[in-house]
């Protein structure tokens, strides 16, 4: 069993029964935690911005830095391991708050949580489950023996997804 660590703007995928994929301080980012429960395989991408065109290229180092290059990246990453179809994948989404803009001048967060739904859109995919927005960071990690999404926030505790 490992708990494989993933930052901002990385992604991890396995398929290795007792792994854990998690990451911390989904604030404005979001999490995306894909299962696919025929190959019991979990992955996890943190995405911080939502257009690879507004900035520098962080493609390389962090794959998942985009919404529109984190997303493509985490259906390649499954469509390798033979999840090639809409229906072979389970979806949920955490983070995308609003934190340290509390006139909504940014609303970076909502910005994110769009991107990646239209990505996931543009892959006939969608989130079966959420807990997106409101104005807390979040830490989350997936079970690849089960897909269970976990969250937990310094000021709520612990909760499944």
């Amino acid at each position: 069993m490992a708990i494989i660590m993933v930052g901002i703007g990385e992604l991890a995928v396995s398929n290795k029964s007792g792994d854990i994929i998690k990451t911390m301080a989904l604030g404005s980012c979001v999490g995306i935690m894909v299962y696919a429960p025929g190959l019991k395989a979990a992955g996890l991408a943190h995405v911080a911005l939502p257009d690879s065109s507004i900035g520098n290229d962080f493609n390389s180092d962090m794959p998942a830095y985009y919404a529109d290059v984190g997303v493509a990246r985490l259906v390649e990453e499954f469509n390798k391991l033979g999840a090639s179809r809409p229906s072979d994948l389970v979806i949920k989404l955490a983070g995308g708050a609003n934190i340290m803009d509390s006139n909504g001048s940014f609303n970076i967060g909502k910005r994110n949580i769009l991107a990646v739904k239209k990505m996931l859109w543009k892959y006939r995919l969608g989130a079966i489950k959420e807990d997106v927005g409101k104005n807390f960071g979040r830490t989350a990690w997936i079970e690849v023996d089960t897909g269970n999404v976990f969250l937990s926030s310094p000021r709520l505790g612990r909760w499944q997804l």
